[in-house]
């Protein structure tokens, strides 16, 4: 998105159509999903609520939200059904934000919240609110005609943000929102588990479905197990395919097929595919997620695919070019371009002039000590997995090989950082 993205105020977002990309309507905006953060931070929007023809509503993760103008909504097409449930450090803006009283930050006067706006973030699939459209004088909202009108910013008014103290699992969760994945992680690992339990919950699927991944695996066990099951399957989903496949693959095999069913089926079907994998193979440790393009695609097509915000650096580091279909199993592998590559040449030039299809691709039955042994060779941060028949099945990062090989108490280690870096050892006990 440019970066002055336009400011949407919630007022004109109520009671819009959502629509899929072929123009269908799926159903209308109800309310805005956020989620408060401590002292004056703009609070982050998760997604909407939205309504659909049957009554029902159910939460459309911002993520899914390609397009909010001409007075619609535009999604990727892949709806959620089950029913919204909203999560204790969730608000719904428009039904408990709005009328709200609150104070300006610089004279201390008591306002009236009449409307607030989001805005997404300059190159990045973020939202949050930005301004509040507030009244000064008393009365409920209805009463616009009495007193002064303005605009401010989010922080230029207090009452809404979450105090530093005494929110329970709020609080935490605000303190530590800035922590990446695997440090959040070592936190929740050391936290007794009640406590464990309540912050996953309060977490949105996608954060927790992060945070797991980087979890042991009695842990994972022991989180899932404490989450409603349709709850359960969403997270799965939102995890990456073979870490979902590994943590599935330690449940008893009647709750493995519970959660399986609950699961969208095309994502269910990938992770049932990489569990008919030994663990400790290529296929068990791939993902089936990579970038995959066709021959006639250009290096600008790869440039797009490979900015996208969700990949992690190892999966971005290269594109793998295959026949149709461009899901995997694809079609025939050609080859695979580098990132630097792709760097070098004219945005105009086609991916099928510049492969690098010397280097062999792993077999998904290569065990862990070969797969490990081409990474080393080769100097790769991710490989092709390639079956008999020549289709590519998905790519193996250098991340997974090092989680199999290292010792399985690995995570217990604590981080002693620097001081200017954050202690994030005394986060971890200090909660």
């Amino acid at each position: 998105m440019a970066a002055l993205a336009p400011r949407i105020f919630v007022s004109h977002l109520s009671g819009v159509a959502v629509f899929d990309p072929n123009g269908d309507q799926v159903g209308r905006v109800r309310d805005l999903v956020a989620i408060l953060r401590v002292g004056r931070k703009p609070p982050r929007l998760l997604g909407l609520v939205v309504e659909l023809s049957t009554r029902r509503r159910i939460f459309l993760p911002m993520t899914r939200v390609t397009g909010v103008q001409s007075g619609q909504v535009i999604t990727t097409g892949v709806l959620n059904v089950r029913r919204f449930e909203q999560r204790p450090t969730e608000r719904l803006v428009i039904g408990e934000l709005l009328d709200r009283r609150v104070r300006l930050v610089e004279t201390g006067e008591e306002v009236t919240v009449l409307d607030i706006s989001v805005q997404q973030l300059p190159a990045r699939r973020d939202w949050e609110i930005d301004r509040v459209f507030v009244r000064k004088g008393k009365g409920g909202a209805f009463r616009r005609h009495r007193g002064e009108t303005l605009t401010v910013e989010w922080s230029a008014v207090t009452g809404f943000s979450l105090e530093e103290h005494g929110q329970g699992a709020e609080s935490l969760l605000a303190t530590f929102e800035q922590l990446r994945p695997a440090d959040l992680a070592n936190v929740l690992h050391h936290l007794s588990a009640k406590r464990r339990a309540e912050v996953a919950a309060a977490l949105d699927d996608d954060r927790l479905a992060d945070v797991l991944e980087e979890l042991p695996e009695d842990d994972q066990i022991e989180i899932l197990g404490k989450l409603k099951e349709e709850r359960a399957a969403d997270v799965l989903e939102a995890m990456d395919p073979d870490d979902a496949a590994d943590l599935l693959a330690e449940l008893p095999e009647e709750e493995q097929e519970r959660l399986l069913t609950l699961m969208q089926p095309d994502e269910a079907a990938d992770v049932r595919r990489l569990m008919a994998y030994e663990e400790k193979t290529a296929g068990g440790l791939m993902t089936t997620e990579p970038i995959v393009l066709r021959p006639d695609a250009t290096v600008a097509d790869a440039l797009a695919r490979v900015r996208e915000p969700d990949l992690s650096p190892a999966l971005a580091a290269q594109v793998y070019v295959c026949r149709p279909p461009d899901e995997t199993p694809t079609g025939k592998y050609l080859g695979t371009v580098h990132f630097q590559r792709l760097l070098r040449d004219p945005p105009y030039n086609l991916v099928s002039s510049i492969l690098d299809d010397d280097l062999q691709p792993l077999d998904p039955e290569a065990l862990l000590p070969e797969v490990a042994g081409f990474f080393a060779t080769y100097d790769m941060v991710a490989a092709p997995v390639v079956d008999e028949s020549g289709s590519l099945l998905g790519a193996v990062t250098v991340d997974d090989v090092l989680d199999h090989m290292l010792p399985e108490d690995w995570r217990e280690t604590e981080f002693h950082l620097d001081e200017d870096d954050g202690d994030v050892e005394g986060a971890a006990h200090g909660s």
